[in-house]
């Protein structure tokens, strides 16, 4: 199916949950002198406009990029997202909306690397375009690439199969984004498969999932599934603007999930995603949820368990008071800390809870097992699970 386009959805809660995840992995791997390579598997048009055609249908934009254009209390975290959204705005009105491929390019420097699949022929067209009218505003402004090679490539193709041809990355280093429309079934399936391949040829890179939070099993049983892929680790995070409508219609949950990720990834989530809840969330059922954890058991390696680090609910109407930076109740282990310390973190929490943190006292819900549908299975142990709710 070629029916979807990505122009009626652009700048939505989900686009603006992406978005930020993407730029501060890109920015986490920009740390480093040494150049990588960004691979986005369903890039669409790159660029969209928020003030004609296709986003005007649905006005999406309005439960995303909208409520957050003139505030002046967005949390440092978030800014650079806002600051890059907001570069292709100058005349300070909302006109445009910068898709994955576009943000990437802004962030990374010369000597990285884009390879960019779309499979669309009308926006493949468009993406050929955008970048083209790019790159000759950089000729014109007299930037000029002092690095060999192509900076940019643009397939027309399925990113799926594409990818296996890129991977490992010249430098070792790289990041792919895989963001599939979802419209068939067999899109989860392709998710799936396309990362256990791709990390068996780079196990060491990063991978960003973006998929729809629906009712629909294929979207439920997604993230367990990615749990279980042989990564040294990973991180899930979602968020959701309303509870589900009673027609089961509408995107209103949205999540994204990251192998191998940053270890700074995870505290620059707990100071956003609380703030986004407040921002844009509609109803009682706003909220977000962020977990952490590595693969289950594989044979040869010792067992570890995934921890759920936080969920904010918002309980609040809409309008009324809700903190943007909520501190972690006492006795809890949410604060920030390098990857070393969490996984001692989680060790201690595998061995027994000092006093005072039980479910009383900090308002843990404790389960005896992981979310994880398939932790009964024989051959697979368990693992617990601590939610936190606010």
């Amino acid at each position: 199916m070629l029916s979807y386009r990505h122009g009626f959805h652009a700048g939505n809660h989900a686009d603006v949950l992406k978005h930020f995840v993407l730029i501060e992995l890109l920015e986490y791997l920009g740390q480093k002198e040494t150049a990588y390579t960004y691979v986005d598997t369903h890039s669409g048009a790159g660029l969209y406009s928020l003030d004609t055609g296709y986003a005007m249908k649905n006005a999406e934009f309005e439960t995303g990029i909208a409520p957050l254009w003139e505030r002046d209390d967005i949390p440092a975290a978030l800014q650079p997202y806002l600051d890059l959204v907001k570069a292709l705005n100058p005349s300070g009105k909302m006109r445009y909306y910068p898709g994955s491929p576009y943000c990437a390019d802004q962030v990374m420097r010369a000597q990285d690397r884009l390879r960019l699949f779309e499979l669309h022929p009308s926006e493949i067209k468009i993406l050929s375009e955008n970048f083209r009218k790019l790159e000759a505003h950089k000729a014109e402004q007299g930037e000029r690439s002092t690095v060999r090679g192509k900076r940019i490539m643009i397939n027309a193709g399925d990113g799926f199969d594409g990818l296996k041809a890129l991977l490992p990355p010249p430098s070792r280093r790289g990041l792919v984004l895989i963001d599939p429309p979802y419209e068939v079934k067999d899109d989860y399936r392709r998710v799936k498969v396309c990362l256990e391949d791709a990390l068996e040829r780079f196990p060491t890179g990063m991978y960003a999932v973006w998929y729809p939070v629906l009712g629909r099993l294929e979207s439920q049983q997604l993230p367990d599934r990615l749990k279980r892929l042989p990564a040294k680790d990973w991180l899930h995070v979602t968020l959701s603007i309303s509870g589900p409508t009673p027609d089961g219609f509408g995107l209103h949950s949205s999540g994204m999930f990251i192998l191998n990720p940053p270890w700074t990834l995870e505290a620059r989530l707990r100071e956003v995603m609380p703030y986004l809840v407040r921002v844009l969330g509609k109803d009682a059922g706003a909220k977000f949820v962020l977990e952490a954890g590595v693969p289950e058991p594989l044979k040869g390696r010792s067992q570890r368990e995934g921890t759920d680090l936080r969920s904010g609910v918002r309980r609040e109407g809409v309008g009324q008071p809700q903190r943007t930076n909520a501190q972690p109740p006492a006795g809890s282990t949410a604060s920030p800390s390098p990857r070393g310390e969490r996984s001692s973190r989680v060790a201690r929490e595998a061995g027994g809870r000092p006093a005072g943190s039980g479910a009383a006292a900090t308002g843990v819900k404790r389960s005896g097992t992981a979310p994880d549908r398939s932790s009964a299975r024989p051959g697979r142990a368990p693992s617990t699970v601590k939610k936190r709710s606010f």
